[in-house]
């Protein structure tokens, strides 16, 4: 795996990165060896934050952990990372192409069990009205909902706001 290690308000120590590697190494099972990696630890208050992403064949795994101590952060990470491959293997092998994931390395584990199928409970459909982000924004508050679609006024595209964990918001936009 070729890991991209970076830092968000705080000097990643050689230790640090060392110790990011050898965790990450255990995933390297997973995938093939060059499977991008990108990480980045951060810093805000007294949360030390990591957060993960891996790209392969078009798709992302991501994750991301808050605690007090990074190391403990990093621990915690590599535990939901490690979860979201053996919960959707299936599907992930499936998706992939050949050689792209490195499905024989699956261990069965019993407390974690595989999703067969997404259960769709509702659909709702609704006017995508032409508007600017920080109105939707505001539309969203007003709704009190955590994500909103909408028409992009200045794109002409479909867009998702979203507020994210840390108070801030996200935009989401389509790339063809």
């Amino acid at each position: 795996m070729k890991f991209i290690v970076s830092g968000r308000n705080i000097e990643v120590t050689d230790a640090l990165k060392e110790k990011v590697v050898k965790k990450m190494s255990r995933l390297e099972k997973f995938f093939n060896p060059g499977t991008e990696v990108h990480v980045t630890m951060g810093v805000q208050k007294n949360r030390q934050i990591i957060e993960v992403t891996i790209y392969f064949n078009g798709s992302v795994i991501r994750a991301e952990e808050a605690n007090d101590d990074m190391y403990t952060s990093i621990d915690k990470v590599i535990d939901i990372l490690e979860r979201q491959i053996r919960k959707n293997k299936t599907r992930l092998e499936k998706k992939l192409r050949e050689d792209a994931f490195q499905v024989g390395n699956f261990a069965v584990d019993h407390d974690i069990p595989e999703e067969h199928e997404f259960k769709v409970v509702r659909t709702k459909k609704f006017a995508v009205k032409p508007m600017a982000v920080e109105e939707a924004i505001l539309q969203m508050n007003l709704l009190g909902h955590e994500f909103f679609m909408f028409s992009n006024a200045e794109t002409k595209e479909v867009n998702v706001v979203y507020k994210r964990k840390n108070g801030n918001y996200g935009l989401i936009e389509p790339e063809f």
